[in-house]
């Protein structure tokens, strides 16, 4: 699984830890992506997707996953 949103964006990011001494040493900073089952009435079945935490609750605000893929200026493919 790849560490990054599907609906977000966010993936892993690089930083410096420092100690006390001041000594830097690299680091990364990683999302909380879960894969999760969601259910995209338009489609009328569940999408895969991994989604981080923060995705899901824009999904969850939004009402529905195309709506929070409109509100990120992204669509899902029209059915067949």
């Amino acid at each position: 699984m790849s560490k990054k949103c599907a609906i977000t964006g966010r993936k892993t990011t690089f930083g410096r830890n420092v100690s006390f001494s001041k000594r830097r040493t690299s680091r990364t900073y990683k999302p909380n992506v879960q894969s999760h089952r969601i259910w995209v009435p338009e489609l009328n079945r569940y999408v895969r997707m991994d989604v981080s935490a923060k995705g899901l609750r824009t999904i969850t605000k939004k009402g529905g996953l195309r709506a929070a893929l409109k509100a990120k200026g992204m669509q899902l493919p029209e059915p067949k």
